[in-house]
């Protein structure tokens, strides 16, 4: 499992929401939100900025990008 994948299913589950509930604030599909959390798909930078920016992290955090 990628850094992203395992990190994205993280901060989720810590800010107590489904699949479906991010789906529906991200504007996409709980099939989608299922494929990027099993690393099978890795979202375009929009969405990666968008995840970050509602998860109120870097997109370094997200992605598990270390200095």
């Amino acid at each position: 499992m990628s850094y992203f994948a395992e990190n994205l299913k993280n901060y989720r589950e810590n800010a107590g929401l489904s699949q479906m509930e991010l789906s529906k604030k991200m504007g996409t599909s709980h099939q989608n939100i299922n494929r990027w959390e099993r690393g099978e798909v890795i979202p375009s930078i929009e969405v990666c900025i968008k995840l970050a920016d509602f998860f109120n992290i870097t997109l370094d955090e997200l992605v598990g990008r270390k200095n």
